[in-house]
């Protein structure tokens, strides 16, 4: 079973978050800091609300942090962020060769159905697998087992094609293999998506000539 994470690794979508940040909290005459950015880049979606509720000391609850930044990133899901380079001929190549396929994300659901119907990729999945539902940031490495318990598979059975470091390391002590894929949000972690990662790729189009799956 061949788990797809979406924002930064399907999609390049991680940059809009950079631009929510920068909306959300220049709104409140706040800056960003880097310990703010790599936290609430490693999150939940409720895990990332109830953080900066509490960083930055706000009087908004957490639901109203989320409806916030759902307003702000709708449109750019819906209609703007594009495929990475490779996605779909990839996903064309393991769908012909009958390679089961899931989406993995953390992100908020209704952002990822927005960006996964836009691209129609939904015909690719067997299903849309939400870190969100399970209360767990994918960090955690009981998240990849529930996900392949979910579609009866064996971790061992498994791997994640994923962009986030220690989303990586994650998914490899549950007993998945791993594909590490560049993205720009995580450049200067480069050298943690190769250790974390049993092949490290700087762009889905390295895979279109293997045979590495």
């Amino acid at each position: 079973m061949i788990f797809f994470d979406l924002d930064g690794t399907l999609i390049d979508s991680n940059g809009v978050w950079l631009q929510v940040d920068h909306i959300f909290l220049g709104r409140r005459g706040l800056e960003i800091t880097p310990e703010y950015t790599y936290t609430v880049g490693h999150s939940i979606f409720p895990v990332a609300a109830r953080f900066t509720k509490e960083y930055y000391h706000l009087a908004d609850t957490p639901e109203d942090i989320m409806a916030e930044w759902r307003e702000l990133a709708y449109d750019a899901y819906a209609h703007t962020i594009p495929l990475k380079p490779g996605t779909r001929e990839l996903l064309d190549r393991l769908q012909e060769e009958g390679q089961p396929m899931a989406l993995l994300t953390a992100g908020l659901p209704e952002l990822a159905k927005a960006a996964v119907a836009r691209h129609d990729l939904n015909p690719y999945f067997q299903g849309l697998f939400f870190a969100q539902d399970t209360g767990l940031e994918k960090k955690n490495p009981e998240v990849y087992l529930i996900a392949a318990k979910e579609y009866g598979v064996s971790p061992t059975d498994c791997i994640l094609v994923e962009d986030a470091p220690h989303n990586c390391a994650a998914a490899q002590a549950a007993g998945f293999r791993v594909v590490g894929v560049y993205d720009d949000f995580y450049a200067k972690q480069w050298d943690l998506v190769v250790k974390n990662s049993d092949r490290a790729i700087k762009s889905l189009d390295s895979l279109l000539t293997e045979t590495w799956f």
